[in-house]
């Protein structure tokens, strides 16, 4: 056991015979430890299945943060501890119904309201509807929505390798429609589900009535694409049909909520902190589990790999659970509102949230100098089929942050089936993979190693 002990020891201090084998080894090591004695696995089985859905302000939402709390102190960390957050509390109700009445035919469709939307009246609602491809579309059409339910039906495109650029390209229907419908007299808004492929499922997801008074508000829901194909072709043939839905969804006051976060101190730099995490609330129709438990127990499996290995890191590494990433953000902004209270740097943060299958590389946020030397980083990873950096969008909860100098990355997994389960009734457990999973996790520790122990380029001052 001390031999194993020193031989670790010995490779992760630097002494093997080169810089470039050294860090080979290192992430060798990684990779094997994370696909032979990782709990990321065990842990999102009881994240998805003894606790389940997470959505801000609910009763499991607290208990995940207890269970995360307690499973991070078990790892024996230099720090673990919560950070308040106020977070927002909608809560669906029963569960919706919807109809197409063509004539005195009623088709059953499948629906679920959209977080942050308003109750339809109490018997529902029923009005003729009209279907436009986007927002642009539905203020050409002016008064012809007075009165109507307006249908947004822009798909997903298919053509997009990434899957995320297709999603960027047409959620803005589902975050705003609503409220550019309600603008022109519309009585409800119902939205094509964010989903490339065609099922039975509403995915469910955040909209906003931005500055609209609150006697302009009007339902809406998201409507599964078998449902809106159906709903398409019958209004094609008939113009003058009706649209029926019922939901009995309502805001309720915020309710205080925490961030979870644990961390290692950093041995040379420890006023440097590097991040690492991942949403711990998920919408609540299903568990959560690839939105965003994977990331979650992905980010845990980073510094459990780390702490295991008698890592000292160079600068402060920590690992942090964002609470209510889904429908209001208040997480990633009160982590950076105390990060600024405390004069705090970061150097450099890394965001798993999009889902635990196969990784395929990191989407980064940096200037063009930490992007190549990231991207240098690139012949270490091929050997694992990590292949992808790019410059892009990292994490929605790390863009909070805004130190002088600081690199971002995303996690980018093969997203081809990402949208299949994104914020809909089948994210369940047995969505995921474990060896994805597990793969995913030993690309991340990768990434962070490689980080604290080449720090980032800072530009220079002239």
């Amino acid at each position: 056991m001390k031999k194993t002990i020193l031989l670790t020891a010995l490779v992760l201090s630097g002494l093997a015979s080169s810089a470039q084998s050294n860090d080979e080894k290192n992430i060798k090591l990684f990779y094997k430890k994370a696909l032979t004695e990782a709990k990321c696995y065990t842990w999102l089985e009881y994240l998805s299945n003894d606790i389940g859905s997470r959505l801000s302000g609910s009763p499991t939402a607290a208990e995940a943060v207890q269970y995360t709390k307690r499973q991070l102190d078990a790892l024996g960390l230099d720090k673990v501890y919560l950070q308040e957050v106020m977070v927002p509390h909608w809560v669906r109700g029963e569960k919706e119904t919807a109809y197409i009445l063509d004539g005195k035919v009623k088709t059953n469709i499948p629906i679920c309201a959209l977080g942050g939307s308003v109750a339809t009246p109490k018997t529902g609602l029923t009005a003729e509807i009209i279907e436009v491809q986007g927002i642009d579309e539905l203020k050409s059409l002016g008064d012809k929505v007075k009165g109507k339910i307006v249908f947004f039906n822009r798909p997903m495109n298919p053509e997009n390798i990434e899957t995320f650029v297709s999603y960027g390209a047409c959620v803005d229907q589902r975050f705003a429609g609503a409220k550019e419908a309600a603008k022109l007299g519309a009585v409800g808004s119902i939205v094509r589900s964010m989903n490339l492929r065609l099922d039975d499922f509403p995915h469910a997801g955040a909209q906003s009535y931005g500055d609209l008074p609150k006697e302009q508000y009007i339902p809406t829901a998201a409507i599964s694409t078998n449902g809106a194909e159906l709903l398409s072709k019958t209004l094609k043939a008939n113009p003058a049909l009706k649209f029926y839905f019922k939901q009995s969804c309502e805001t309720l006051p915020d309710v205080l909520s925490h961030n979870v976060i644990g961390e290692l101190t950093g041995t040379v730099t420890p006023s440097n902190i590097m991040v690492v995490g991942g949403h711990l609330d998920s919408w609540d129709l299903a568990d959560g589990s690839q939105d965003d438990g994977a990331g979650v127990v992905q980010s845990m499996e980073v510094i459990r790999i780390l702490k295991n290995l008698n890592y000292k890191p160079k600068n402060t590494i920590r690992v942090v659970l964002f609470m209510n990433e889904e429908n209001g953000g208040k997480g990633g902004a009160k982590y950076e509102e105390v990060s600024k209270q405390n004069n705090e740097n970061h150097i450099f943060a890394l965001e798993s949230d999009s889902g635990g299958f196969t990784p395929r590389g990191f989407s980064i946020e940096a200037d063009d100098a930490n992007y190549k030397k990231i991207k240098d980083f690139k012949d270490l990873f091929e050997p694992y089929l990590v292949h992808s950096f790019t410059i892009g969008h990292a994490g929605s909860d790390i863009g909070h942050l805004t130190s002088k100098a600081i690199v971002k990355a995303g996690l980018k997994p093969d997203s081809q089936r990402y949208f299949d389960y994104h914020h809909a009734a089948n994210d369940k457990f047995d969505a995921v993979n474990k060896r994805e999973l597990e793969l995913g996790a030993a690309t991340m520790t990768s990434l962070i190693y490689l980080m604290d122990q080449t720090g980032i380029i800072t530009p220079t001052v002239n």
